[in-house]
């Protein structure tokens, strides 16, 4: 094997979907690989997956490591952690890409630590995650983070618009530091509004953070990105767990999209694309990127920087969620700072 230009990647989100595809991609590569599992199923269930798509068991082996970390339990987050600090090893390109959404579900869903599930897992996770792990990422010579979001997050984008939208308001919910609902602290429960704001979350997060690195002259590429609407051909990925509250919907959604309309992409092609980010020596140089993956054509996308919302810009808003979400961890685990 070549290991000339091997990385060390931690990634979460990568038992299906998109996370996967680029988990397989990675692998073939060569590169060295810590894949963050909910459960020992899940692991079992990505290997198998793997092998089926002809990564040799061999490869796996000695190229992979599968962890059990349930993202929505904030003592398992720092169990793994502790056991990664221990070991002092580095890490190259950590990518933070698992992302729940139940859109449909009438009743709120809570973490391990009473907290709404969509925010506890798709931007809190990863902001403890970060916190706990940089020391690692700091050993490197080629750091790098990547971040999945959406174009959701923007109320102005054709996603965006569709349903509630995306607004954290003065994030009422957050800073209360108690079993708030919504983070803006005044909107009833919305699942699907829940997701957005998340994803806004994962965008004000990126831009922090790179401000942060940046006052200290710490060079740390931040590269956010949207995949587009991506729809597998099978009942996994993205949609799996809002499929429950209305599979019909999402049966007729994904024909008219993907099948009929052609407005969305393969998990296999935003996959490489992730692969890419986290990977190309091209994005070394970036401080802070936005992508995204939109449609170019009829059943072809296209990868570009792209604005992100106003309220993604909005600098005082990213320091509030950032001392907010420290404080409210801060109440379960210990955290650090980066």
């Amino acid at each position: 094997m070549n290991y000339k230009n091997q990385r060390r990647i931690l990634i979460t989100g990568a038992t299906s979907g998109i996370g996967y595809q680029a988990a397989r991609y990675f692998l073939e590569n060569d590169h060295k690989l810590t894949v963050l599992c909910r459960n020992s199923s899940r692991v079992d269930s990505t290997i198998n997956s793997l092998k089926s798509d002809n990564i040799p068991i061999s490869r796996i082996e000695e190229l992979a490591c599968f962890h059990i970390v349930d993202l929505s339990d904030l003592n398992s987050i720092q169990e793994f952690a502790d056991f990664q600090l221990s070991r002092n090893s580095i890490i190259d390109t950590i990518i933070f890409n698992a992302g729940l959404q139940y859109t449909g579900s009438k009743a709120i869903r809570r973490s391990q630590q009473g907290i709404e599930l969509t925010f506890a897992v798709n931007h809190l996770s990863h902001f403890y995650l970060a916190h706990k792990l940089f020391p690692l990422l700091y050993k490197s010579t080629i750091p790098r983070v990547v971040i999945t979001a959406s174009e959701v997050h923007n109320p102005q984008s054709p996603g965006g618009q569709v349903g509630k939208r995306a607004g954290l308001s003065e994030l009422e919910g957050i800073k209360k530091l108690s079993d708030f609902e919504m983070i803006d602290g005044v909107s009833l429960f919305d699942a699907d509004k829940a997701y957005k704001d998340s994803k806004l979350c994962n965008v004000l997060f990126a831009k922090e953070l790179s401000r942060k690195l940046v006052m200290r002259n710490i060079d740390i590429p931040i590269i956010c990105w949207a995949p587009g609407l991506v729809i597998p051909l099978s009942k996994e990925g993205f949609f799996r767990h809002s499929r429950r509250n209305n599979e019909f919907g999402q049966i007729l959604f994904a024909f008219i999209a993907r099948d009929l309309l052609r407005i969305t992409e393969s998990p296999q092609n935003a996959g490489k694309i992730l692969f890419n980010l986290s990977t190309f020596e091209s994005y070394q140089k970036e401080k802070f990127l936005y992508l995204s993956n939109n449609i170019k054509t009829i059943g072809k996308m296209i990868l570009k920087e792209k604005a992100i919302s106003s309220e993604a810009n909005n600098k005082e808003k990213a320091r509030i969620l950032w001392d907010s979400s420290y404080n409210l961890i801060n109440k379960f685990v210990s955290i650090n700072s980066i």
